[in-house]
Protein backbone atom coordinates (compact mmCIF):
# COMPACT_ATOMS: atom_id res chain seq x y z
CA UNK A 1 0.00 0.00 0.00
CA UNK A 2 3.04 2.30 1.05
CA UNK A 3 4.25 1.61 -2.35
CA UNK A 4 1.06 2.48 -4.14
CA UNK A 5 0.97 5.73 -2.29
CA UNK A 6 4.63 6.73 -3.30
CA UNK A 7 3.66 6.03 -6.95
CA UNK A 8 0.76 8.31 -7.09
CA UNK A 9 2.62 11.22 -5.15
CA UNK A 10 5.88 10.52 -7.30
CA UNK A 11 3.14 10.55 -10.59
CA UNK A 12 1.34 13.60 -9.40
CA UNK A 13 4.88 15.38 -8.98
CA UNK A 14 5.88 14.18 -12.15
CA UNK A 15 2.64 15.83 -13.84
CA UNK A 16 2.71 19.21 -11.72
CA UNK A 17 6.61 19.58 -12.98
CA UNK A 18 5.24 19.21 -16.46
CA UNK A 19 2.32 21.28 -15.94
CA UNK A 20 4.62 24.11 -14.51
CA UNK A 21 7.15 23.55 -17.77
CA UNK A 22 5.48 25.39 -19.69
CA UNK A 23 6.49 28.61 -18.15
CA UNK A 24 5.25 31.96 -18.38
CA UNK A 25 2.38 32.55 -16.09
CA UNK A 26 -1.31 30.86 -16.35
CA UNK A 27 -3.86 32.54 -19.22
CA UNK A 28 -0.46 35.09 -19.22
CA UNK A 29 -1.28 38.02 -22.20
CA UNK A 30 2.50 39.41 -22.58
CA UNK A 31 5.55 36.22 -22.77
CA UNK A 32 7.50 35.43 -19.78
CA UNK A 33 10.32 35.66 -21.88
CA UNK A 34 12.49 35.43 -25.01
CA UNK A 35 10.30 33.43 -27.51
CA UNK A 36 12.21 30.25 -27.85
CA UNK A 37 12.64 28.71 -31.86
CA UNK A 38 12.06 25.24 -31.54
CA UNK A 39 11.18 23.00 -34.47
CA UNK A 40 7.82 21.57 -33.59
CA UNK A 41 5.53 19.75 -36.18
CA UNK A 42 3.55 21.87 -36.99
CA UNK A 43 6.19 24.78 -37.68
CA UNK A 44 8.38 27.22 -35.52
CA UNK A 45 7.82 30.57 -33.88
CA UNK A 46 7.93 33.43 -36.37
CA UNK A 47 9.69 36.75 -37.19
CA UNK A 48 7.17 39.25 -36.47
CA UNK A 49 9.01 41.20 -39.48
CA UNK A 50 9.03 38.75 -41.84
CA UNK A 51 5.15 38.29 -41.23
CA UNK A 52 3.36 37.84 -44.66
CA UNK A 53 0.06 38.73 -43.79
CA UNK A 54 -2.53 38.77 -40.92
CA UNK A 55 -4.89 36.76 -40.22
CA UNK A 56 -7.93 37.26 -37.32
CA UNK A 57 -9.31 34.70 -35.96
CA UNK A 58 -12.48 35.49 -33.43
CA UNK A 59 -13.17 33.19 -30.48
CA UNK A 60 -16.59 33.56 -28.64
CA UNK A 61 -18.45 31.80 -25.78
CA UNK A 62 -20.61 29.29 -28.50
CA UNK A 63 -16.75 28.03 -28.07
CA UNK A 64 -16.30 28.40 -31.91
CA UNK A 65 -13.24 29.83 -33.88
CA UNK A 66 -14.59 32.33 -36.91
CA UNK A 67 -13.23 31.00 -39.42
CA UNK A 68 -12.62 27.77 -38.40
CA UNK A 69 -10.83 26.96 -41.33
CA UNK A 70 -7.46 28.93 -42.61
CA UNK A 71 -5.49 28.07 -45.72
CA UNK A 72 -1.84 28.96 -45.83
CA UNK A 73 1.67 27.85 -47.97
CA UNK A 74 4.30 26.26 -46.62
CA UNK A 75 7.61 28.84 -46.05
CA UNK A 76 4.62 31.43 -45.11
CA UNK A 77 5.00 33.44 -41.66
CA UNK A 78 1.33 34.36 -40.47
CA UNK A 79 0.46 36.78 -37.72
CA UNK A 80 -2.60 35.00 -36.12
CA UNK A 81 -5.11 37.81 -34.15
CA UNK A 82 -6.79 36.71 -31.74
CA UNK A 83 -9.88 37.99 -30.48
CA UNK A 84 -11.75 37.26 -27.59
CA UNK A 85 -15.41 38.42 -28.24
CA UNK A 86 -17.11 36.40 -25.25
CA UNK A 87 -17.14 37.11 -21.53
CA UNK A 88 -14.73 34.05 -20.61
CA UNK A 89 -11.14 33.32 -21.17
CA UNK A 90 -10.32 31.86 -24.56
CA UNK A 91 -6.99 30.72 -26.10
CA UNK A 92 -5.66 29.91 -29.71
CA UNK A 93 -3.08 26.85 -29.32
CA UNK A 94 -1.36 25.75 -33.13
CA UNK A 95 -0.64 22.11 -33.06
CA UNK A 96 -1.48 18.48 -34.70
CA UNK A 97 -4.85 17.36 -33.35
CA UNK A 98 -2.78 14.61 -31.04
CA UNK A 99 -0.40 17.12 -29.43
CA UNK A 100 -3.52 19.43 -28.73
CA UNK A 101 -6.34 16.58 -27.79
CA UNK A 102 -3.20 15.51 -24.69
CA UNK A 103 -2.83 18.94 -23.72
CA UNK A 104 -6.19 19.37 -23.32
CA UNK A 105 -7.01 16.54 -20.97
CA UNK A 106 -4.33 17.77 -19.04
CA UNK A 107 -5.96 20.92 -18.85
CA UNK A 108 -8.96 19.26 -17.71
CA UNK A 109 -7.14 17.51 -14.92
CA UNK A 110 -5.28 20.52 -13.74
CA UNK A 111 -7.37 23.68 -15.19
CA UNK A 112 -4.21 25.99 -13.32
CA UNK A 113 -1.86 24.88 -15.40
CA UNK A 114 1.01 27.65 -16.05
CA UNK A 115 1.72 27.34 -19.55
CA UNK A 116 3.74 30.12 -22.31
CA UNK A 117 4.41 29.18 -25.41
CA UNK A 118 4.69 31.11 -29.02
CA UNK A 119 2.61 28.67 -30.09
CA UNK A 120 -0.48 30.17 -27.65
CA UNK A 121 -2.97 33.06 -27.27
CA UNK A 122 -4.38 33.57 -24.06
CA UNK A 123 -6.84 36.12 -24.42
CA UNK A 124 -9.20 37.50 -21.72
CA UNK A 125 -12.81 38.68 -22.39
CA UNK A 126 -12.83 41.70 -25.15
CA UNK A 127 -8.66 41.19 -25.35
CA UNK A 128 -6.72 40.28 -28.62
CA UNK A 129 -3.45 38.08 -28.30
CA UNK A 130 -1.02 37.40 -31.29
CA UNK A 131 1.14 34.26 -32.03
CA UNK A 132 3.45 34.82 -35.07
CA UNK A 133 4.04 31.25 -36.65
CA UNK A 134 6.09 30.09 -39.77
CA UNK A 135 4.56 27.01 -41.40
CA UNK A 136 7.85 25.53 -42.71
CA UNK A 137 5.87 21.95 -42.89
CA UNK A 138 3.40 21.14 -45.54
CA UNK A 139 0.30 19.07 -43.91
CA UNK A 140 -3.31 19.62 -42.10
CA UNK A 141 -3.10 20.97 -38.16
CA UNK A 142 -5.33 22.25 -35.86
CA UNK A 143 -5.96 25.21 -33.70
CA UNK A 144 -8.13 25.34 -30.98
CA UNK A 145 -8.80 26.60 -27.10
CA UNK A 146 -8.00 23.86 -24.38
CA UNK A 147 -9.45 25.73 -21.30
CA UNK A 148 -11.47 22.66 -19.64
CA UNK A 149 -14.52 22.13 -21.52
CA UNK A 150 -13.72 24.57 -24.40
CA UNK A 151 -12.32 21.98 -26.80
CA UNK A 152 -14.76 19.05 -25.76
CA UNK A 153 -17.47 21.32 -27.03
CA UNK A 154 -15.63 21.75 -30.48
CA UNK A 155 -13.70 24.78 -30.33
CA UNK A 156 -11.70 23.64 -32.61
CA UNK A 157 -10.18 25.39 -36.19
CA UNK A 158 -7.88 23.39 -38.87
CA UNK A 159 -5.24 25.04 -40.87
CA UNK A 160 -4.21 23.46 -44.40
CA UNK A 161 -0.60 24.03 -45.32
CA UNK A 162 -0.11 23.88 -48.95
CA UNK A 163 3.00 22.80 -50.14
CA UNK A 164 5.26 25.05 -51.48
CA UNK A 165 4.42 26.14 -54.96
CA UNK A 166 8.08 26.68 -55.63
CA UNK A 167 9.06 23.18 -56.91
CA UNK A 168 5.56 23.31 -58.98
CA UNK A 169 7.19 26.94 -60.83
CA UNK A 170 10.15 25.50 -61.49
CA UNK A 171 8.68 22.07 -63.22
CA UNK A 172 6.48 24.39 -65.46
CA UNK A 173 9.52 26.73 -66.21
CA UNK A 174 11.25 23.88 -67.85
CA UNK A 175 8.31 22.58 -70.17
CA UNK A 176 8.11 25.87 -71.46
Amino acid sequence: MRRLHLAALSALLVLGSAAHAHGGTPHAKERSGPIVKEQLPWGVAGDPAAATRTIVVEMGDDMRFTPDRVTVEEGETIRFVARNKGAVMHELVIGTPEVLAEHAEMMARFPDMEHDEPYMAHVAPGEAGEIVWTFNRAGEFDFACLLPGHFQAGMVGSIDVDPRRLAQTDREARQN
